[in-house]
């Protein structure tokens, strides 16, 4: 084991061995394993935006074992989905990448102004299929958010129990805020640390707009002088909000966009301090062999070997 894999652990001293286990495979597995950085393949698209927005740009999509092979051709630290899609190829991959199941889903069949989600699975379902970690959305924002608090309490402390590591996804939404408000630096920031309270040992965010949401936040990052402007100060400031870089913060791959783009999102949470990506739409709806190609740039910016 690294070093830096050392460290990372040593930040989560009140879990037990086998929760420490479980994060140490994700840390250790692929093609950055040791470094302490991450790129994860989450696949639970199919279920929040339906089948053909998901998989028509890339037919190969539609079969659940793709995103396994996806996910170990391109040498990712593990793989993340919903209950449905992690039965239907667990037992042929048993083994061969740490999986995360998606334990609550969404969908947009309706029109919300304050979404929620659903609880689809279970941590009896994430240890049936030898997960190494549940995963769980927030929506701060959202007139539901305090029942998906406590919804996570208990699954996070069952899971722990168990020897499962937890993350979450907290994705600002809702009436309360506006559409550009959901990426605002503040609010990415707020959503950190919102995940890291609720006791995530990785915690998925999405790319730090420079807009600031919040006017009692604007106010305080003006008299503070904390820099927004450049892309890698707001990636600073959002994994500094958990406890001062103490939990993984990784970052949302977006919708699809070109490589270019993605690319210098990319070089600014590494120059940030990040620790990496979770990159769905912009791998699986790639062929396989452009979506292996763009993610081994990725992963050389994360190893440091490309700037």
């Amino acid at each position: 084991m690294t070093e830096r894999v050392r460290e990372v652990l040593s930040w989560y001293g009140s879990d037990n061995p086998g929760t420490l286990t479980n994060l140490a495979r994700i840390l250790n597995h692929g093609r950055l394993g040791g470094t302490g950085k991450f790129v994860i393949l989450p696949v639970d698209q199919g279920f929040e935006h339906g089948p053909a927005r998901s998989f028509a740009p890339n037919p190969a999509g539609y079969d659940p074992r793709y995103h396994f092979e996806l996910a170990l051709d391109a040498g990712c630290n593990a793989y993340a989905a919903p209950l449905g899609f992690l039965e239907a190829g667990a037992r042929e991959f048993a083994g061969e990448i740490p999986l995360i199941l998606k334990v609550n889903n969404h969908d947009l069949l309706n029109d919300e102004r304050d979404p929620t989600q659903a609880v689809t699975s279970s941590v009896d379902d994430a240890l049936r299929l030898g997960c190494v970690a549940v995963g769980f959305t927030v929506y701060p924002g959202s007139e539901h958010r305090f029942a998906m608090y406590e919804q996570i309490r208990g699954i996070a402390k069952e899971a722990k129990r168990n020897g499962l590591a937890v993350v979450i996804w907290s994705y600002p939404r809702g009436s309360g805020l506006s559409k550009a408000g959901e990426a605002a630096v503040d609010v990415c920031g707020y959503a950190a640390q919102i995940a890291a309270q609720l006791g995530a040992h990785i915690i998925k965010v999405k790319f730090p707009l420079e807009n600031i949401e919040q006017d009692a936040a604007r106010k305080v990052f003006e008299k503070e002088g904390v820099p927004i402007a450049d892309p890698a100060d707001r990636i600073r400031h959002v994994v500094q909000s958990a406890f001062d870089g103490r939990r993984i913060v990784i970052f949302s791959g977006g919708p699809a966009t070109t490589d270019e783009a993605l690319l210098a999102e990319i070089r600014a949470i590494h120059a940030g301090g990040g620790f990496g990506s979770i990159i769905g739409r912009n791998s699986f709806q790639r062929s396989k062999s452009d979506a292996i190609a763009l993610l081994d740039k990725v992963m050389r910016i994360y190893a440091g070997e490309e700037a």
